[in-house]
Parts: C-alpha cells; sequence; structure tokens
C-alpha cells in the first residue's frame, strides 16, 4: 500500500482563490473506491494502491484544465513500505507515540 500527497494548483487564474479549482479535482477522488483520503490546507493524502493512485493523479490533474486554466502544477509526494502495511493512521499514530 501506498500513501501520496497530492496538490494540484492552478496558474493563471484571474483571482488568487483556487478553491474552485481544488474543489474539482476532490470531486474527482470522492467518485474513486478503494481510495482513503484526508484533505488538509496544503494538498490531499491518500492511500491505496500505487498505479490507482498514479492513474488518480492524472485525472485530477486534468480535470482542472476543464476549467478552463492553460496551466496547472501537480506535485506528488509517495511513501511506499515494502516491509510491512502501514496506512495514514498507522503512520500519525507512531509519530504520537514519541512525543
Amino acid at each position: 500500500m501506498a500513501i501520496a500527497e497530492i496538490s494540484v494548483v492552478p496558474l493563471g487564474t484571474k483571482t488568487p482563490s483556487v478553491s474552485q479549482y481544488v474543489a474539482r479535482a476532490i470531486k474527482v477522488l470522492e467518485r474513486e473506491r478503494d481510495i482513503r483520503y484526508e484533505i488538509t490546507a496544503m494538498g490531499t493524502i491518500v492511500e491505496g494502491d500505487l498505479d490507482r493512485i498514479l492513474a488518480l493523479v492524472k485525472k485530477m490533474h486534468e480535470v482542472v484544465f476543464e476549467e478552463g486554466v492553460a496551466r496547472v502544477l501537480t506535485t506528488v509526494k509517495i511513501d511506499e513500505r515494502r516491509d510491512k502495511a502501514q496506512g495514514m493512521k498507522e503512520k500519525v499514530d507512531s509519530l504520537r507515540k514519541k512525543l
């Protein structure tokens, strides 16, 4: 299982607010099955099969263009462990134990 942080940012919009564009990307995510996610102020964390996550990133990236912007910057950070199963909750729980 992989965990990824996805941030989709349209460039060259008419206003500094980008929430309407981000909302379109999140709606794509909401339609997916077997992908857990958490929306944060700076990006969205997703958990699931890596191939599905990468396909999802492409869909989220592409849907923003449908809003009429000419440029979209999407960043992705991927964390995938193969020595043990670890999801979003387990990562946070591990950190909290050490605090």
